[in-house]
């Protein structure tokens, strides 16, 4: 019995020190790992971000944790931030390509995109490509207006159809994302029935829970677990039937495609293949099946999720929401619809979106960075190959930087005259080399679907529904938990 437990804690010694995880005195601090679960036991998987702010005010702005046996540096604060992802873009732009997100994209395909393609000449090249065809398609044009206003009159219409009755959001807004975004990659909307639609947003949503939620983080700190059927595989089965149907997309839109008359994103991209042929780049059709999800997936997520903040908080903050209808109404008078440029003579609403997006942190830890060479930050050494996790939590309410970094106040992006004003640390986002592709759209979406909304009907919170529930619900894009609204049509009849 003593020769068992002699061995047992002979095992446990040996096991710690072969797996024990070292910082050097140049390393940021941080807590104390464990042995080959490194800090997951200390930080809330369900939702952490309040365990890295507790972290961040022991051990600074820049500390560290351990993901299993690897080091990840931690990085709060708009300096911190903006002198890594800024002035060091360079250094800290590169993606860890051994994360759960990495394995789950590549499980079919040969190719990672855009947004999870480590920092390298091929990543420019396709990010350039990205950018170039977006603006070709009307990114920031009168033609995206338009797209945007066409699916805002369908949502209008199925909100009117639930005057009187109680309606859940969720899905309306999420479709309504989607749809836009696949006017510049298919150009084509689809039914909010349509199984390809069903399928897609339910994998968005569903996803984007699991990669930064409890087993994301257990897949990424015990690989050990990695093959169990654990509840991570659904990931994995749900993008390879993803990829199977944007083969199928891409099949499809090749039959009656015309080289050098691109209707959409994928005609493009196959134009651009056409012109390199076998010059080695990285274009590729893998490559475009991987292009298409990341715009899909970003294009419909982050902004279904802040469109849902949003609508929560107009509900509960009922003043605001007529201060907003009164400016649109003051603004648009007898326009038929309005247009992004009637933003500039709306600074409160202005201030509204932008807040409204400031609460969201919609994509609190950003997407993992990792360091491509070895770097300096704040004074600490970090190496090359150092996963980097980017708290935009902390910098959209870091102390100094608001006028009220931890309340609902649109006051934080209007002056003193009643201008608006967008604070340094405003970084929905992002920043630097990888900030988001599609800021532009997203932008444009939520003013155009915001104030039509706001012009045609009066948003409230139902008496029945208790108090609400501002937490949002944890994953690599955050969520309101589920609430119903009651709608009215406003008493001023458009003509």
């Amino acid at each position: 019995m003593i020769a068992s437990v002699v061995l047992l804690l002979g095992a446990v010694l040996l096991l710690s020190l072969f797996f024990q995880n070292h910082r050097t005195k140049e390393f940021p601090p941080g807590p104390r790992p464990l042995p080959i679960l490194g800090n997951l036991l200390q930080l809330n998987l369900k939702n952490p971000i309040a365990d890295l702010e507790r972290l961040a005010k022991r051990y600074g702005n820049v500390y560290s944790i351990f993901i299993g046996k690897r080091p990840a540096v931690v990085i709060n604060g708009l300096q911190a931030l903006k002198e890594a992802l800024v002035t060091k873009a360079a250094d800290f732009s590169g993606r860890s390509q051994d994360l759960m997100v990495n394995h789950v994209v590549l499980v079919k395909a040969n190719a990672q995109g855009v947004i999870l393609a480590d920092y390298n000449t091929a990543w420019k090249e396709q990010r350039r490509f990205g950018l170039m065809t977006l603006r070709n398609f009307g990114l920031g044009k009168q033609t995206m207006e338009q797209n945007i206003l066409r699916e805002t009159d369908h949502i209008t219409q199925l909100i009117e159809q639930s005057v009187g009755k109680m309606l859940n959001p969720q899905l309306l807004f999420h479709n309504a994302a989607s749809n836009i975004i696949c006017q510049v990659l298919f150009a084509r909307r689809f039914d909010y029935e349509d199984e390809f639609m069903k399928f897609f947003v339910g994998l968005f949503q569903e996803t984007s829970k699991i990669f930064n939620g409890r087993w994301g983080m257990i897949y990424d700190s015990i690989p050990i677990v990695r093959n169990l059927p654990l509840p991570f595989r659904k990931a994995f089965e749900l993008f390879k039937v993803a990829h199977e149907k944007r083969l199928v997309m891409v099949a499809e839109n090749k039959k009656t495609r015309i080289p050098g008359k691109p209707r959409h994103f994928i005609d493009s991209y196959l134009d651009e293949l056409d012109k390199r042929g076998d010059d080695g780049s990285s274009f590729s059709e893998d490559q475009l099946c991987a292009f298409i999800l990341d715009l899909h997936f970003a294009g419909t997520d982050t902004i279904a999720n802040t469109l849902l903040t949003a609508f929560l908080y107009l509900m509960n903050y009922p003043k605001i929401q007529e201060r907003c209808q009164q400016e649109i109404d003051n603004v648009l008078d007898e326009k038929k619809e309005p247009c992004f440029e009637d933003r500039h003579q709306m600074p409160y609403v202005q201030a509204v979106i932008h807040e409204i997006q400031r609460v969201a942190d919609t994509v609190p830890l950003s997407v993992f960075h990792c360091t491509s060479k070895d770097t300096q930050l704040m004074g600490y050494s970090i190496p090359k190959g150092t996963i980097i996790i980017p708290n935009l939590s902390s910098v959209l309410k870091e102390e100094g930087q608001w006028k009220s970094p931890h309340e609902f106040n649109p006051e934080n992006f209007l002056n003193d005259r009643g201008e608006f004003v967008k604070p340094e640390a405003f970084v929905p986002f992002s920043t630097g080399h990888r900030m988001c592709l599609g800021e532009v759209l997203a932008r444009m979406e939520l003013f155009l679907i915001v104030v039509t909304l706001l012009r045609r009907f009066k948003f409230i919170w139902p008496e029945d529904a208790g108090e609400p529930e501002y937490t949002p619900v944890f994953g690599s894009t955050q969520t309101p938990k589920p609430y119903s609204m009651k709608v009215q049509v406003r008493s001023r009849r458009l003509s």
